[in-house]
């Protein structure tokens, strides 16, 4: 909703009225899990049902994403990109007094249809992590979750309720990606943008900040008259769940609604455009994301410090998870600096459109050391480091499979 000024109602945090909670609160660590297998576009595309003559490729940017094969799900992303993030921050378990799982996705067994609404997957990553002493709970807030997540848990460490939480997430969508592939027809369908996700788990460590630095600013809020543009929901007849958009009108949606909250934050910050160094935004598409930056961009009339960070070409649309998957690659190529700004903006499903602005501190960053000389290797194609550091030769694992492949592997797990 906007006011007489033409201004959307963010819920912010802290409250632009006057901070006055004790506290302030600071990125601690992050961690990311990626899927060994690689399933290319050219592969996914070449499993279609139908001659869909969609080059998807050419029309989204994504050159491929990371799929489970049978060798996990939600629950194990999730904590494995928890432990990791968890042995960066030098943070043992036992230290963590909530945890808050905030994925779109739920599956706990190896079968693409074994989805667990309760209990909650925070409870089942505590336990994992021996976090017994633990809060655990779940929220949602489709691709938006984890930012939504940290709000909570920075808004509960200000008033001194906290000292430091995980927000964790692990997103199981490529049996969506295997789904629409049976189906799609033609760009038309409201299945393509299906086509486009893929695995990985997520994981961010918020703490009360000990020193006098920047806090956390978020700015959120839910355009709800467009809540059905983007429906998901698991079928009787496919494993996993399908996902239906109506990409045009969600892509118009959001082109109206985005400039006008992100001016609102950067007036909340107190920076210009070109005063955030790293800018995050959900990893949709190529093509969504340069009109997103374009519109914003022409609306405050100012330009950006550096190129919007784009990591979908590589991993495609990992939903709650894609800010973090792309920041850990920021800071695992030495991209990031000590005292600049970073901004990771929501657009989800509901329509929810927000921004997440804070500082990397000196911890942060030297908890990713440098892993590539190049520090354009993570983009053009050269080694990469993998979830887990390792180098993947010219963006691939070494466990590529076929989609008929996953698909087999994912119905023959007991």
């Amino acid at each position: 909703m906007q006011d007489r000024q033409g201004r959307l109602g963010l819920v912010f945090d802290p409250p632009l009225s006057g901070s006055t909670e004790p506290y302030k609160a600071r990125v601690a660590g992050v961690g990311r899990a990626l899927p060994e297998t690689t399933l290319t576009t050219a592969d996914l595309m070449a499993s279609t049902r139908h001659r869909t003559k969609i080059d998807l490729q050419r029309y989204t940017g994504v050159r491929e994403r990371r799929v489970l094969a049978g060798d996990g799900n939600s629950h194990t992303l999730a904590t494995d990109a928890a432990r990791e993030s968890l042995e960066r921050a030098e943070m043992e378990a036992g230290e963590i007094d909530v945890i808050i799982g905030c994925g779109v996705t739920k599956s706990r067994g190896m079968e693409a249809k074994n989805w667990a609404i309760e209990p909650p997957l925070a409870t089942g990553v505590a336990q994992a992590l021996g976090a017994n002493g633990a809060l655990a709970f779940d929220i949602g807030n489709a691709c938006a979750g984890m930012l939504t997540g940290a709000f909570v848990l920075s808004n509960w460490i200000r008033l001194g309720r906290i000292r430091r939480g995980l927000v964790v997430s692990g997103e199981n969508l490529s049996p969506a990606a295997l789904n629409a592939a049976k189906h799609v027809r033609n760009l038309l369908s409201r299945e393509v943008a299906s086509l486009t996700v893929g695995d990985a788990g997520a994981a961010m460590i918020v703490e009360r900040a000990e020193e006098d630095v920047p806090d956390i600013l978020y700015g959120l809020t839910t355009v709800a008259k467009h809540s059905r543009l983007c429906l998901g929901h698991l079928t009787e007849h496919d494993p996993g769940p399908r996902m239906f958009t109506r990409p045009v009108a969600l892509h118009n949606a959001a082109m109206k609604n985005m400039p006008l909250v992100y001016q609102q934050v950067l007036e909340a910050v107190g920076v210009p455009l070109e005063g955030i160094h790293h800018v995050i935004p959900h990893q949709t598409s190529k093509s969504a994301i340069k009109t997103g930056i374009r519109h914003i961009t022409e609306h405050l009339g100012q330009k950006l410090h550096s190129h919007a960070v784009v990591t979908v070409d590589r991993f495609g649309n990992t939903a709650s998870t894609s800010h973090t998957v792309a920041l850990v690659d920021e800071l695992q190529a030495g991209r990031v600096n000590a005292g600049e700004r970073v901004a990771l903006l929501a657009l989800a499903s509901g329509l929810v459109v927000g921004a997440m602005v804070f500082t990397a501190d000196e911890g942060l960053v030297r908890s990713y050391p440098k892993v590539a000389d190049d520090p354009t290797a993570a983009s053009n194609g050269a080694p990469a480091p993998n979830g887990n550091g390792a180098a993947v030769a010219n963006g691939h694992s070494t466990g590529t499979l076929q989609p008929a492949t996953v698909v087999t592997a994912m119905r023959a797990q007991p």
